[in-house]
C-alpha cells in the first residue's frame, strides 16, 4: 500500500479549513490550510549551514514535525526522548529544536549552561500546555489548602507542561510524566498521598487511572479554572481520588468514537491504535493504546497486509504509511487536522536560525529562569528516578 494524498472527493479527508466536525471537542479547531512545500533551493543552504557548523549544532526533530524539517534531524523522537538526547550531548553549544516552547524549555533544563537551546519560530508553542497558566493552578492549589487537603494531594505533569508547571509541581513535591510512565508516575504518587492534581492533560490522567490503576471514572473529577471554584464543590474535592485539570490536545481531542465505528465498519479486521490523549471513549474502543513511541513500535512489528487506523498527528501517520507499503495503514479521523503549531517550524525558520547561528549570533534562544529551572529539574529528575 502506498499513502493517497487526501483528495476532493466526498469519502476523502478533509484537509484544515476544508470542512468541520461540530463533535469534537470544544477548542479544536483547524484555522487553515498546511502551507505548500518550501523553495527547494533552501534544502541545499539548510545542508550548507548545517555542515559549517559541524558538531557545535545538534538538531532535534519531534514525530510530528513535517518531513521537509525532518530531514535535518540528527534525532526525532517524543518530547522527553528529544530533552534527554540534547543533555547527552555536551559537546554541541547549539541545540535546535524542532518542536514547540515547552520542549525546547525542557531542554534548556535538561542541558548545560554552556548550551544554547534555539527554537526556530518563537509561535510553536502547545494549545495544551498553555491550558494550565500558573496563576490559575496556584489558585486552586490555595482552595486545596483551606480544605486541609493539601498535604494529601500529590501534584502531576505531564511533560506536555510549562517550565512554570513543572516548576509548580517539583516544589509542591510532585513528579513530571510522559505518556510511556503515567502508569508508573501515579502509582508512585498514591504511595506518597491519596490525591492526585493531574495536568495538564485530562486525557491522559483519566484513562491512566481507569484503565490501568483500576479506578472508577467517579474517582475522577475535572477542575475547570474557568469556573467558580474551579467548578467544583467541597465534597467532591474531599472525596476524588484524582482532580483533573481542564486540559486536552487540539489534535488528539479530534478523535470520535464515531470514526472508530466507521473504520470498523469499512475496513474488515483493521486495528485501531490511538494515543492515551485521545478521549475515553475512543480509547476504551481501541485495540491498542500507547505514546508516539508505542505506535511507531506496533507499526514497525506488524504483520505485512495488516490493516492499521491510527488516532494520532497526520504528518506521523503518513510518514508510518510510506515507510511501510506492505501494510494498510490509514488516519482514524476523516476530518483531518495537523498540529498547527507544531507545524510553524518549516524549512525557512529553520534554515533561518541555522545561518544565523553560522553568523554567530544566536536567534531565539530559550532561557528558563533559575528558581524555575530548579525545580522543574526536580521534578524531572523524580520522574527519572521512578522504577
Amino acid at each position: 500500500m502506498t499513502w493517497d494524498e487526501p483528495s476532493s472527493t466526498a469519502t476523502a479527508l478533509l484537509l484544515l479549513g476544508r470542512g468541520t466536525d461540530p463533535d469534537t471537542e470544544k477548542g479544536v479547531e483547524c484555522p487553515g490550510d498546511l502551507p505548500a512545500p518550501s523553495d527547494p533551493g533552501l534544502v541545499e543552504r539548510a545542508r550548507a549551514a548545517k555542515a559549517a557548523l559541524g558538531d557545535r549544532v545538534f538538531v532535534l526533530g519531534h514525530h510530528y514535525q513535517r518531513d521537509e524539517v525532518i530531514q535535518f534531524a540528527d534525532v526525532t523522537g517524543d518530547s522527553f526522548k528529544l530533552a534527554r538526547e540534547a543533555a547527552a550531548r555536551p559537546e554541541a553549544e547549539y541545540i535546535v529544536f524542532c518542536g514547540v516552547h515547552f520542549m525546547a524549555e525542557s531542554a534548556d533544563i535538561l542541558t548545560s549552561d554552556a548550551q544554547r537551546v534555539v527554537l526556530p519560530d518563537l509561535a510553536a508553542g502547545c494549545s495544551m500546555a498553555d491550558m494550565a497558566v500558573l496563576s490559575q493552578v496556584e489558585k486552586a492549589w490555595e482552595r486545596f489548602a483551606a480544605l486541609g487537603i493539601a498535604g494529601d494531594v500529590v501534584p502531576v505533569t505531564y511533560m506536555n507542561s510549562s517550565a512554570d508547571i513543572k516548576g509548580f509541581v517539583g516544589r509542591n513535591d510532585g513528579v513530571v510524566c510522559t505518556s510511556s510512565n503515567a502508569e508508573t508516575a501515579l502509582r508512585w504518587s498514591f504511595e506518597q498521598g491519596s490525591k492526585v492534581f493531574f495536568l495538564p492533560d485530562q486525557h491522559l490522567g483519566r484513562n491512566t487511572a481507569v484503565l490501568k490503576l483500576g479506578f472508577e471514572l467517579s474517582d475522577c473529577v475535572l477542575y475547570d479554572p474557568h469556573k467558580a471554584n474551579g467548578g467544583l464543590t467541597d465534597e467532591q474535592l474531599l472525596a476524588a481520588r484524582m482532580i483533573l485539570w481542564r486540559g486536552h490536545c487540539s489534535v488528539h481531542g479530534r478523535f470520535s468514537l464515531d470514526a472508530v465505528q466507521d473504520v470498523r465498519s469499512r475496513v474488515p479486521g483493521v486495528n485501531v491504535l490511538v494515543h492515551p490523549e485521545c478521549r475515553h471513549d475512543v480509547v476504551t474502543s481501541a485495540d491498542y493504546v500507547g505514546s508516539t513511541e508505542y505506535i511507531i513500535r506496533m507499526i514497525d512489528n506488524a504483520p505485512a497486509g495488516s490493516a492499521w487506523a491510527i488516532g494520532t498527528e497526520l504528518n506521523l501517520v503518513r510518514r508510518l504509511a510510506l515507510a511501510h507499503p506492505d501494510k494498510q495503514i490509514m488516519f482514524l479521523e476523516r476530518n483531518v487536522c495537523y498540529c498547527s503549531t507544531m507545524n510553524r517550524i518549516d524549512l525557512p525558520h529553520l534554515v533561518w536560525a541555522l545561518e544565523e547561528l553560522v553568523a554567530g549570533r544566536v536567534p531565539n534562544q530559550i532561557t528558563v529562569d533559575a528558581q524555575t529551572a530548579h525545580y522543574a529539574r526536580v521534578a524531572l529528575d523524580r520522574m527519572l528516578a521512578l522504577p
